[in-house]
């Protein structure tokens, strides 16, 4: 595929404008992927990461097997990890930092090194013909992953051979991902951070835990935005916002008592209200509002625990004096503010609530066991419109294939 001079340009002002604006690692490698695939007229394609001295398989795309799914639905995939060695065309290549063009993956010379795992193409029901296979090199030439992208296409979409002319600009995009990369890995390694302060205080308050809940509200929200025909700008701009906010939904909890987090039988009523507060305290870390993460922060922090019938808390109030906000005092106690109703409650703390009940009722915790997956489905079904945004119930149950595959994804540590 021959490339124009102005094509050159277009492609270089995308890739800048991913690496200036996407801050979250899996938001930013899906983003990688579908623009390399898009320079490259290519099917399908993965990237691996690499973590702990392995290359971690963290995303896939594929038009072919996806235009077999339902409208909306997504591929499912599981997380694996490789050696980083020769035997593997990803392992080869990350070993050894060169890029590999290979015409034909089934015919593939006895001589080389490496080979194609052609169980992948057999489960999958796809045939896998050319690959192109590159290093996710930084400017000091660190490796930090692989990009691999399959079967390039014609424009009459047949699977071609990847042209040779596109490498420069290939190396070049993998060059500037590579940067992105290590620095929302940058990002992610920070919250994680903050979330592992929460985690000494809260047992409950683990890595694992808030990257679930954050990963299923993309979902969710993803569903919802495109019900409603959402630009697809939009979209994507919030979903990074959200993945970020999310993760950080319950880190007030660090300003709680540990007599109180880490008590092992249920709270009293003294103890359940001081617990509460801990979504004005999360909320606090974010008044500044510097940024859109920090507004999204801030709003879910604060309201991820009221209710879609206004039942919740910690309601209408001043989160520097916790006081209920004028005229919206309780009638029964005027030093308690009204719980937030409906759509008052912003969407993403509506969303994060969804996720994150069906987490803590799908997962084991010293105190007590996981719920079985019908009766968390059941609970969150019966309590749409009460507890729950209905809408957003239903985006839940449709996205719910996907979310069962996060779940595995992001597995506590026993």
């Amino acid at each position: 595929m021959k490339i124009s001079k102005q094509d050159t340009i277009n492609y270089l002002i995308e890739i800048s404008a991913a690496v200036a604006t996407i801050k979250d690692l899996d938001i930013l490698l899906e983003k990688i992927l579908l623009q390399a695939r898009k320079i490259s007229n290519a099917d399908a394609g993965s990237i691996y990461i690499i973590n702990n001295n392995k290359l971690e398989f963290r995303i896939t795309q594929n038009d072919t097997l996806s235009k077999r799914l339902e409208t909306g639905k997504k591929l499912i995939y599981s997380i694996f990890s490789l050696e980083i060695n020769n035997s593997t065309i990803a392992g080869f290549v990350a070993n050894t930092g060169t890029t590999l063009n290979i015409d034909d993956v089934y015919k593939i010379s006895e001589n080389e090194p490496y080979t194609f795992g052609k169980i992948y193409d057999e489960r999958a029901q796809y045939r896998t013909c050319s690959m192109l296979t590159i290093p996710l090199k930084t400017h000091i030439g660190k490796i930090v992953g692989v990009l691999q992208i399959i079967n390039a296409k014609n424009k009459n979409h047949e699977v071609i051979p990847f042209d040779s002319n596109i490498l420069p600009i290939m190396e070049y995009f993998a060059n500037s991902a590579a940067i992105a990369i290590e620095r929302a890995q940058m990002t992610r390694e920070m919250i994680l951070r903050m979330i592992k302060m929460a985690e000494l205080r809260d047992p409950k308050e683990t890595g694992a835990h808030v990257n679930r809940v954050a990963a299923y509200s993309v979902e969710i929200y993803e569903t919802w935005a495109l019900k409603n025909k959402l630009p697809f700008s939009e979209i994507e701009y919030n979903r990074d916002i959200l993945r970020i906010a999310a993760m950080l939904h319950d880190v007030g909890k660090v300003g709680i008592s540990d007599l109180i987090l880490k008590k092992p039988a249920s709270f009293t009523q003294d103890e359940y209200e001081i617990m509460k507060k801990h979504t004005i305290l999360g909320a606090r870390l974010f008044a500044d509002k510097n940024s859109d993460v920090d507004i999204a922060a801030c709003d879910i922090a604060l309201n991820h625990h009221e209710r879609w019938d206004g039942t919740g808390y910690p309601g209408y109030v001043d989160i520097f004096t916790d006081t209920p906000l004028k005229g919206c005092e309780h009638p029964a106690d005027k030093n308690k503010a009204l719980g937030k109703k409906g759509v008052d409650i912003p969407l993403f703390a509506r969303i994060v609530a969804i996720a994150d009940v069906y987490d803590a009722l799908s997962c084991s915790r010293v105190y007590k066991q996981a719920w079985t997956e019908e009766k968390v489905l059941q609970t969150l079904r019966e309590n749409a419109g009460s507890q729950f945004d209905p809408e957003l119930i239903d985006c839940f149950f449709y996205s719910i294939d996907t979310i069962k595959s996060i779940s595995e994804r992001y597995k506590d540590n026993v």
